[in-house]
């Protein structure tokens, strides 16, 4: 299947959960590749926040994501429904911090993404197949996950929150066309205790009774229930056979397993890429369904580099030579660190630095014992990135690009001299104001020796 993102347009308002602000939205289609962004236009630069797991910086009653200053809280159930109707690449502004929780499900974006309508783009999908066990247990929360083969995408989930009112649930996906009548009209839930004490402490202020299961685990007499009552502003309160306060009713017997369903699929959306596996778990929540999304990404990034290992022909005539290296690069002797391109496509390129004992750097750097530099192989990476980037340029041999940061570098093998090191960078979203963001792998024959992910901004000179 190839990748798909919204036809038009969707404008959507509402009120965060949590901070209780209004918050205007608007969903847009976004080119292969980017997959889901948000972007806060209420903010200085509008900076833009990928949904991606390493961005989660919180957990605490919905999942939040961060990139500096900006942040986006409770994005769970709008991925949930992109994920759910197989919709790859959307961009999201928003103009406050917090997505809208509407009716404490996902049914209400995924009618909007119907409306809007959905297209196929021409770039194919890139899936996450899982091919061996993978499991976790959170043993704070007692949280278990597990991961395994399958042709297509599906999940289980059972609940246990040791309560005689709820007892224990399971709901199941076995095909991700029935999301939208079995999964996305499922609304949050919340225990009456925690709802006691949420509403004490001045939280969830853009709660609303109407959108929320309240499940009453215990015994509560005609006072308590007067007292909730009040503070809910709604005329009385009382209990259902089932132990569900009567503001609203079930949908299905076990509404909130699937709840828990919705949730476990929005969270697992922030690997990055769809899933072809079995998922089941037990216990789920967010900080769990987060820890297991970290594990699933670095399988999915452990596959990737190997599956993508470039194969080096010293025979095939390069894609960029030297000179023409030297007409995109300010670099010089003893600094230049690509020899040659032989991969260069819009998306990605692969160079190549033979590394030799005539480095001048070996003079001083573990004289006796040479060690080609973690940092070197850093800068070799990023040149490689830089001639993509440069390539893409108009005026080309006009313009350089700057390091802005570098995160998640590991370097895993010593490269010694005699080495060839494989360099092999891909845009990880589309360049945007001179923006570049790419992932790095550098290989020795089959081996990785050193990976990150770098951040450039291309700047054209001023003479």
């Amino acid at each position: 299947m190839n990748q798909r993102t919204i036809a038009q347009e969707i404008e959507m308002q509402g009120v965060g959960l949590h901070t209780g602000v209004k918050v205007n939205m608007r969903f847009k289609p976004a080119e292969e590749n980017t997959g889901i962004r948000f972007c806060r236009i209420d903010l200085p630069d509008r900076p833009i926040i990928p949904a991606d797991v390493s961005k989660v910086i919180s957990t605490n009653r919905g999942t939040t994501l961060q990139e500096g200053v900006a942040q986006v809280w409770t994005v769970e159930h709008t991925l949930s429904a992109l994920h759910g109707l197989s919709i790859d690449n959307v961009f999201i502004e928003l103009d406050g911090p917090e997505i809208p929780i509407l009716d404490g499900s996902s049914i209400l974006f995924v009618e909007a993404f119907l409306n809007a309508g959905i297209i196929e783009q021409e770039a194919e999908r890139e899936y996450f197949e899982i091919t061996e066990p993978i499991s976790f247990e959170d043993e704070e929360t007692g949280a278990e996950y597990v991961a395994v083969p399958s042709d297509e995408f599906e999940i289980t989930t059972m609940i246990d929150f040791n309560s005689s009112i709820l007892g224990q649930q399971f709901a199941s996906l076995d095909h991700i066309e029935d999301y939208k009548n079995q999964i996305a009209p499922c609304r949050t839930f919340v225990f009456v205790h925690e709802l006691e004490n949420l509403l004490n402490q001045n939280l969830i202020k853009g709660g609303d009774i109407d959108n929320a299961i309240v499940i009453v685990d215990r015994m509560m007499s005609q006072e308590e229930l007067d007292n909730l009552a009040k503070k809910l502003n709604k005329p009385s309160v009382r209990v259902e056979r089932e132990g569900v306060l009567n503001t609203i009713q079930l949908k299905y017997p076990n509404e909130p397993a699937r709840h828990k369903l919705l949730d476990v699929i929005g969270d697992l959306s922030l690997v990055g890429k769809p899933i072809k596996g079995k998922i089941v778990t037990k216990k789920s929540g967010h900080k769990s369904n987060i820890e297991f999304a970290k594990i699933l990404k670095k399988k999915y990034l452990e596959s990737k580099k190997l599956k993508g290992i470039p194969i080096y022909d010293p025979n095939q005539i390069p894609a960029v030579d030297v000179v023409q290296i030297q007409k995109l690069l300010p670099h010089r002797y003893p600094f230049l660190m690509v020899d040659k391109i032989i991969e260069l496509s819009q998306t990605h390129v692969v160079g190549i630095k033979n590394v030799t004992a005539n480095e001048e750097l070996f003079q001083g750097h573990f004289p006796g014992n040479p060690i080609f530099p973690g940092m070197m192989q850093l800068e070799a990476l990023a040149q490689a990135g830089g001639v993509l980037a440069l390539s893409l340029q108009e005026d080309k041999g006009k313009w350089d690009t700057y390091f802005l940061k570098v995160d998640n570098a590991k370097f895993r093998q010593k490269v010694l001299p005699g080495d060839t090191l494989i360099l092999k960078m891909e845009l990880a979203s589309p360049i945007r104001r001179g923006l570049v963001i790419m992932n790095g792998t550098a290989y020795v024959g089959n081996r990785v020796v050193c990976e990150a992910e770098l951040t450039a901004q291309i700047i054209k000179r001023e003479s």
